[in-house]
């Protein structure tokens, strides 16, 4: 079953027929799940949403359209951590959604790290430009996850529970 393409998600249709693919429905449905939430969502949360929308599309169905969607760069994959591989929309319409990642290894909290000083770009650069250098390796993207304690874990912890 294809989809038309409407205003909202012309980027997504011109990135598929790009690239030689049809942007069917199972694949505008996850799309509207990842583009609608702020949380990194396993498959099987992702199919939930997905059901709630069109019943018809399966689970190996969002699966297989997570594979691709990650393959040409729409969609990021996460480990944090907890066994399962997590998601979120990689691009949108005002292209890269680079950032990294807080990750609390009390609660598995995650969060998104987008507020960037200029220090620590600074320092992001000269790192990639000092490893690109020492290994003859150029780098194209990075992935940045800290772990620790999240402030209500952390509170939690103070107070004997």
């Amino acid at each position: 079953m294809q989809r038309r393409c409407g205003k909202k998600d012309n980027w997504w249709c011109g990135r598929f027929k790009g690239l030689g693919y049809k942007l069917t429905f199972s694949r505008q449905a996850v799309l509207d799940v990842l583009s609608n939430t702020d949380s990194h969502l396993s498959a099987e949360e992702i199919y939930q949403r997905v059901y709630k929308l069109a019943p018809k599309v399966g689970l190996s169905s969002v699966y297989r359209t997570l594979e691709l969607l990650v393959e040409i760069g729409l969609v990021s994959k996460y480990d944090f951590g907890d066994r399962r591989s997590r998601y979120e929309l990689g691009q949108g319409i005002q292209g890269d959604n680079h950032h990294h990642h807080l990750v609390c290894t009390g609660c598995g909290k995650v969060l998104n790290y987008t507020d960037f000083i200029d220090q620590e770009l600074e320092l992001l650069k000269k790192t990639e430009k000092a490893l690109s250098k020492k290994y003859n390796f150029r780098i194209t993207n990075h992935l940045i996850q800290f772990y620790g304690v999240c402030r209500r874990c952390s509170d939690g912890k103070t107070a004997g529970i």
